[in-house]
């Protein structure tokens, strides 16, 4: 605990997320003495202050600048920080460990499933045509045969995901007591400029602290207004820890969660239908989330465009459960569904709704009590690593005396579906907003990976009841080209790069290259003048020659994936 006589602490985190998981680390590293050193000059000039608007941090005043610059003093000790961690119950009674979202209902499970789902088709048609599935397996102790694997074993699949998960939880618990920072597992809310309150086992308590940081980030809601949700639907606050197979599923929304749960399951076996609004990936490039749609729909998901959920009931006489939609033109019914993801987000109601951000600190550079960390913040992207990313810069402003400002333009981000998009940079309709159209000039080449062209694999497509036994002998079974490679360049400027954009294979790790480059104002010619790495899918950001404005076609017939053989 702090040394100061004003404060029990210098630092209390609300959250134990990624975003303030770091930042408490971080602020844990500093001695009091840089601490106030940043205080003293903070109060003195505007930098601060920009850095914490610029790091994605939004701050709240809270008190005199007398209580901001005390509890800095005690020499070379270190900082002392205390940090809150609480999960509220879903609607279906899901908790979890430290770690926020990303470790226990986000980016962790989500992409272990999805690793599954990949094997699961390479499996069911890669290895097939490929031979190898000819051989036998043998379990390392015994040496007895093993049986080759045909279908998902749901509980299997969640037992390991959660295995690891829990293996993370404790190690971040040993992380912060090795920092030396106070955990307590209990729900905090403000009651003061520089005072937070907790009960534990029916006590209420209070702790304060010179600086407070709100880093609850956000949860998914199931809407209040469509019948049954609350009673029959889950969130992905559920999916991952689901005792049951899903079975047939019936998936509301269109953003990116929405997509990578129902790429997952579709591609695990279970049959997925995803009802949206109006558009899929909204805020993304549309040329590429469209391509991701497409792709889906090839590989066995079913979309309801325009539709919106209205009621879900329970069928009596069956296990399943029984969704009504409508659209503009009709209703209808989905039935027979065992089970409705509903995946829609907003920010964390337990503790924001207490909180009036004061934007004007922006403005006049007083020093800020309570700070505001990545989902609480309007705007803010909603990536793991921008929340550690801003949670490190704030620490490091307030304790160490830095001033690093966070660049949010070249912030990079994939979307995990069975098709991956990754994206840095502009995309096309936000290039043509600040530059204008005439001033862009956009390359694309789509075209099939070498892996998926040698193994001809074929479209799944997903028949109603009524019309399985139909097949129409002229429609074209082979998958098209997925991959789409896009750069956004400026005509002028040497034709600088502004958005680089790839739907395929590994598209996660195409990106992050790609994000330094673009950081470093990487123009079309430092592209054309790299040598590929053949035969890859990322080579094909290297040879890219057809612009969008000539209207020729940009989808290659054939060839060696990604790149050239000749």
């Amino acid at each position: 605990m702090s040394s100061s006589k004003e404060f029990d602490y210098d630092y209390i985190v609300i959250g134990g997320g990624s975003g303030g998981l770091a930042s408490a680390k971080e602020a844990a590293t500093a001695l009091k003495a840089a601490a106030a050193a940043s205080s003293s000059s903070s109060s003195a000039s505007n930098p601060g202050s920009a850095a914490s608007a610029a790091s994605g941090v939004s701050g709240a005043a809270g008190g005199s600048s007398a209580a901001s610059a005390s509890g800095a003093a005690g020499g070379g000790s270190s900082v002392s920080v205390c940090l809150f961690d609480y999960v509220r119950p879903s609607p279906r009674g899901s908790v979890w460990g430290l770690g926020g979202t990303c470790v226990n209902v986000g980016c962790i499970p989500k992409k272990l499933m999805h690793y599954a789902a990949q094997l699961q088709q390479q499996l069911a048609w890669d290895c097939r045509q490929l031979g190898c599935l000819s051989f036998e397996r043998f379990h390392p102790s015994t040496g007895e045969p093993l049986p080759h694997m045909q279908t998902c074993c749901w509980s299997q699949l969640v037992q390991c995901v959660q295995s690891y998960i829990k293996q993370l939880n404790f190690s971040y618990r040993v992380g912060l007591r090795s920092a030396g920072c106070t955990y307590i597992n209990a729900a905090a809310r403000l009651v003061g400029p520089h005072t937070v309150e907790y009960e534990v086992k029916g006590e209420k308590k209070q702790l304060t602290a010179r600086y407070i940081l709100i880093a609850v980030g956000g949860r998914p809601y199931i809407p209040s207004g469509v019948r049954g949700a609350r009673e029959f639907a889950i969130t992905s606050d559920d999916i991952f820890s689901l005792k049951t197979p899903p079975g047939k599923t019936l998936v509301v929304g269109g953003s990116y969660i929405a997509l990578e749960c129902a790429g997952f399951l579709s591609q695990l076996g279970y049959q997925v239908t995803v009802a949206y609004r109006s558009i899929l990936l909204r805020g993304f490039d549309r040329q590429s989330a469209e391509k991701v749609g497409s792709c889906m729909q090839e590989l066995g998901v079913k979309f309801l465009e325009k539709f919106l959920v209205v009621s879900i009931t329970k069928k009596e006489d069956k296990e399943d459960n029984s969704s009504s939609s409508s659209n503009s033109s009709s209703s209808s019914s989905s039935s027979k569904q065992q089970l409705v993801v509903v995946l829609q987000h907003a920010e964390n109601p337990s503790i924001t709704k207490t909180i009036v951000v004061d934007t004007v600190l922006y403005a006049t550079g007083r020093k800020a009590d309570i700070h505001n960390l990545r989902d609480v913040v309007a705007g803010f992207p909603e990536l793991t690593p921008a929340a550690i990313r801003a949670g490190e810069l704030l620490a490091r402003r307030l304790f160490k005396n830095q001033t690093e400002v966070f660049c949010l333009e070249h912030v990079p981000t994939t979307v995990f579906t069975p098709v991956e998009y990754g994206c840095v940079g502009l995309s096309e309709e936000d290039a043509i907003a600040k530059y204008g159209e005439e001033n862009l000039e956009v390359y694309l080449r789509e075209f099939s990976p070498l892996e998926v062209s040698a193994c001809h694999r074929q479209k799944i497509k997903q028949r109603d009841e009524e019309d399985k036994g139909a097949e129409d002998e002229d429609e074209d079974t082979s998958l098209s080209p997925c991959c789409l490679a896009k750069l956004i360049c400026l005509r002028k400027d040497k034709q600088r790069v502004v958005g680089i954009h790839f739907v395929g294979p590994e598209a996660g790790e195409v990106l992050q290259g790609m994000a330094l480059a673009i950081r470093l104002g990487a123009t079309k010619e430092d592209f054309d003048s790299t040598v590929g790495i053949h035969p890859t899918n990322a080579e094909c950001f290297m040879q890219l020659q057809i612009t969008k404005r000539s209207g020729e076609n940009w989808v290659a017939a054939g060839g060696c994936g990604g790149g050239k053989c000749g």
